[in-house]
């Protein structure tokens, strides 16, 4: 009888940070003062006779190329997969700790300094837990909890760009200026697609899912929280049965104009703290529940990996609009921002200051992973749905999705036609810097490695 090849293990590890601990992913820093559940790093390997991939999905909001790079090269050294053959993803929730300085959130030094070791642990415990396995690759369709976030708004309404100091064409979350919207400007990847990992044994070891919704945020700013990702993998294991050993991890697709934040419907979700999160978590896991009788096993996938630094350009203001900006930095007490019109510009000043010291061009990393019969691709920023959806499109049986904010953090990057409209993901910053045609650029060297492997 031919051995089973084909070997799967995850593992998950415990990373809580402090009370006290810095929290990012809005205009200033947070302070932890409640932890409301666990955050995790969740890893899980797949192996064949020549081909070792880890996936790695951490309960933070970014994680850039510098942090990244001293995790993956520790992985390497202990379970000896190598870095091209790791894929290191953020889930996005906006309340865990942080390890990257954007807009005025910064670094938690502390938790920096120890995430790193955590991480690797999660990937040399599912190492060690590998077993022979199968896969299989499902979907549905889920549109009732995403909604884009960008709008069109009334002639005589005026989105203020605190860069330019104009008018853009939308405005990115109305917040109090409902009654101007017209209509939003795109259409969400409304699909949750997923890899399901069963022993041969049939007993469950993992599964990871992929929905382009930003995140929930339904908490006070001190809480940390794995947001509604969180609540997803907790369902889904008791929907499932599943014992202790199994993983559910859910990664970010491509969801950087969509939210849940709905303008045109705002009463439709419960509004205590964590609720929202709860019933998006439960709803998709039920969707992931119901859909597994439609899973074709393979027992013997074969594994590949495609990886590329792809050289891209950067938005940078000019000598001009550097001048304008030391200017206002210069008469700026930001110990004491008042987030109207004019903070607004005081922040995005310091961002054009700070800006001003990058190179002007980077290296992106794309990463693709093929599982059998699927693919997975990865990006390194927040994409538009537009984005993912056109990939998609190549892939008619259903057995691909992208992960975000995947092996470095770039900022946004909108399609060259929504830069133009402006909008807050657009604002030119250090979280939304790479060149106009970079969004082309990366999801055309994505296409590329889909259609080698």
């Amino acid at each position: 009888m031919q051995e089973h090849s084909f070997k799967a293990g995850t593992a998950q590890v415990a990373i809580t940070p402090p009370l006290g601990t810095v929290i990012n992913g809005e205009f200033t820093s947070r302070y932890a003062n409640h932890i409301a559940d666990p955050l995790y790093a969740k890893a899980m390997v797949m192996q064949d006779d020549g081909t070792t991939l880890l996936f790695l999905v951490v309960d933070i909001c970014v994680m850039q190329r510098d942090f990244l790079d001293e995790v993956k090269k520790i992985i390497a050294e202990q379970t000896g997969i190598p870095a091209q053959n790791q894929l290191i993803s953020s889930t996005h929730t906006h309340s865990a700790g942080s390890v990257a300085d954007l807009l005025m959130g910064h670094v938690d030094w502390g938790y920096r300094k120890k995430l790193p070791a955590l991480l690797a642990k999660a990937a040399l415990k599912a190492q060690q837990n590998l077993v022979p396995a199968r896969v299989g690759y499902g979907w549905f369709d889920e549109p009732r909890h995403m909604v884009c976030r960008r709008y069109r708004m009334k002639g005589d309404y005026r989105p203020f760009n605190p860069v330019s100091g104009g008018v853009d064409a939308i405005k990115t979350n109305p917040f109090g200026d409902e009654p101007d919207i017209v209509e939003r400007t795109s259409e969400p990847d409304t699909e949750l697609r997923y890899v399901a990992v069963k022993g041969i044994d049939d007993q469950w070891i993992g599964l990871l899912a992929n929905y382009s919704l930003h995140y929930v945020g339904d908490c006070e700013r001190g809480t940390i929280s794995a947001d509604y990702f969180g609540c997803f993998a907790k369902e889904l294991a008791e929907l499932l049965g599943a014992g202790s050993a199994f993983v559910g991890m859910m990664s970010n697709g491509t969801s950087g104009e969509v939210n849940i934040w709905d303008f045109l419907d705002p009463d439709r979700y419960p509004s205590g703290s964590h609720e929202k999160s709860r019933l998006i978590g439960k709803e998709l896991a039920a969707g992931v529940a119901a859909s597994l009788k439609n899973v074709v096993w393979e027992t013997q996938p074969v594994l590949g990996s495609r990886y590329a630094e792809i050289t891209v350009g950067l938005r940078k203001p000019t000598p001009t609009e550097l001048e304008r900006a030391k200017e206002l930095v210069e008469q700026t007490d930001y110990e004491h921002i008042h987030f109207d019109q004019r903070g607004y510009q005081q922040v995005y000043a310091r961002e054009q200051v700070l800006l001003a010291e990058y190179p002007d061009e980077k290296q992106v990393p794309v990463q693709t992973f093929r599982i059998g019969s699927g693919l997975i691709g990865a990006l390194p920023g927040e994409f538009f749905a537009e984005t993912g959806l056109h990939i998609k499109a190549s892939r008619p049986d259903k057995k691909y999705f992208t992960i975000c904010l995947a092996n470095d953090y770039v900022g946004y990057v909108p399609p060259a036609h929504e830069l133009e409209k402006g909008g807050y993901e657009c604002w030119r910053c250090r979280s939304s810097h790479l060149a106009e045609n970079a969004e082309g650029i990366l999801r055309d060297s994505l296409m590329a490695q889909i259609n080698s492997l």
